[in-house]
């Protein structure tokens, strides 16, 4: 009895995770865990929400948000078809293609023959495209330093590590969280 007890006592004390049960998202996650994840999912909304806000207020002034990052996905992945730059950005081919059509007009991008099948098109910044990007980066990181210029520097270099260690995570997660909600919700459908 008394071993029994002190067993029910550890086993409220320690969290146990347990495998997946069919439809429950926590099913596999501790309490602790569900919490924080709820407290990231909250933090993410009120960053999106942030985001959201700025993008529309900059947009009115000129600077157009897709186009800063469809610039830095190219920047960042070389010479590129549409259709592999919109699979980058998670977007539809057909909105990417007209938002590319657009950066060529404004000379931000241009097209050259793809080496492997000159038929068909790559996308290359242009060093207009590029001075672009340089810009808008210097001056959102400007900008953020001032935001957290009253953070301890210890505290601000920490942050930007798990930062950046999170947005890979999600990036190499986004795939799985993309099928999970596209399940849920065709289950949800069919109920």
């Amino acid at each position: 009895m008394a071993q029994q007890n002190a067993t029910e006592a550890v086993a409220e004390q320690v969290e146990v995770a347990v495998p997946p049960a069919c439809g429950d998202p926590g099913a596999d996650l501790t309490e602790r865990e569900i919490e924080l994840g709820n407290r990231i999912t909250g933090a993410m909304f009120g960053w999106g929400k942030q985001s959201t806000m700025a993008a529309a207020r900059m947009s009115k002034a000129g600077i157009d948000r897709s186009t800063i990052m469809l610039l830095k996905t190219l920047n960042h992945l070389g010479p590129c078809r549409s259709g592999t730059l919109a699979e980058a950005v998670h977007s539809d081919p057909s909105t990417v293609s007209r938002q590319v059509a657009a950066l060529v007009k404004d000379g931000l991008v241009r097209r050259e023959a793809d080496p492997d099948d000159g038929r068909a098109s790559v996308l290359v910044p242009t060093d207009a495209g590029l001075s672009l990007l340089e810009e808008q980066r210097r001056f959102f990181a400007c900008s953020l330093a001032r935001m957290v210029r009253h953070w301890e520097p210890d505290e601000v270099e920490l942050f930007a590590d798990l930062l950046e260690r999170f947005v890979a995570d999600h990036a190499n997660y986004l795939p799985t969280l993309i099928t999970d909600c596209v399940a849920r919700a065709r289950t949800r459908g069919d109920s």
